[in-house]
């Protein structure tokens, strides 16, 4: 070969290169604008529920921690304006039971510790309270976290 054919045959292996680049970095960022653009709507379209009656649970749970601890805890279910009736807090018992039930007396002495485990139980309870789409509850408050 030739100094010349050589270097016509760099100009254009890096033209088809360029060529590639520029259709990747259209293709990705057609996709990523499609994607934007349908998750942004179904985020306009969710609706926060409405808040209905406060369901509290009477009774202290008194939970086993690890490392010979206890939780004593209280708390109540805010249902939505679309539950039907006060609902059954036994599943609700249930939950909070099997989701504080071990954890290390560290873990819920902090704010932000207390908070991450809220929120497990939300969503545990949200999903336990949906029934055939409906959500029944939409938050919890405790009216007593006692840890020893």
């Amino acid at each position: 070969m030739s100094d010349k054919e050589t270097a016509a045959e760099a100009p254009k292996k890096s033209n088809k290169m360029l060529l590639i680049i520029v259709i990747a970095a259209v293709v990705l960022l057609g996709g990523g604008a499609g994607a934007f653009f349908m998750l942004k709507g179904d985020k306009a379209e969710a609706k926060t529920p409405e808040k209905g009656v406060v369901t509290a649970i009477e009774d202290p749970l008194t939970v086993n921690l690890a490392d010979g601890h206890y939780l004593k805890v209280s708390f109540a279910l805010q249902q939505t304006a679309d539950a039907a009736e006060a609902v059954d807090t036994s599943e609700a018992i249930n939950i909070a039971i099997d989701e504080y039930t071990g954890m290390a007396v560290a873990e819920l002495s902090t704010d932000k510790g207390r908070e991450a485990a809220k929120e497990e139980l939300l969503a545990k309870v949200v999903k336990a309270y949906t029934v055939d789409g409906t959500q029944e509850v939409m938050d919890i408050y405790f009216t007593q976290f006692v840890t020893q």
